[in-house]
């Protein structure tokens, strides 16, 4: 870069660089997301900070807790018969 061209200001850049999404904020994204309920604010708002394969991590792993959940659930119900 040419030592005679300014730099850009930081107003012409975008507005602010959303930093990345904790794990927690993932996490919760994901658990509203398997009710249905998710607000329109906090969904556009998490397309700029959490990464899809942050989503389909934590998905996965909550989907495969859900069902061994199930599965001891049904077992602790179904050993007393």
């Amino acid at each position: 870069m040419p030592a005679d061209l300014p730099s850009p200001a930081p107003s012409d850049t975008k507005a602010a660089i959303a930093k990345p999404a904790s794990l927690r904020q993932v996490a919760g994204a994901v658990f509203w997301s398997f009710f249905g309920v998710r607000k329109s604010r906090d969904m556009k708002a998490d397309t700029t900070t959490i990464r899809l394969h942050h989503v389909i991590i934590v998905g996965l792993l909550s989907g495969l807790v859900f069902v061994l959940a199930l599965v001891a659930l049904v077992m602790f119900i179904t050993r007393g018969t």
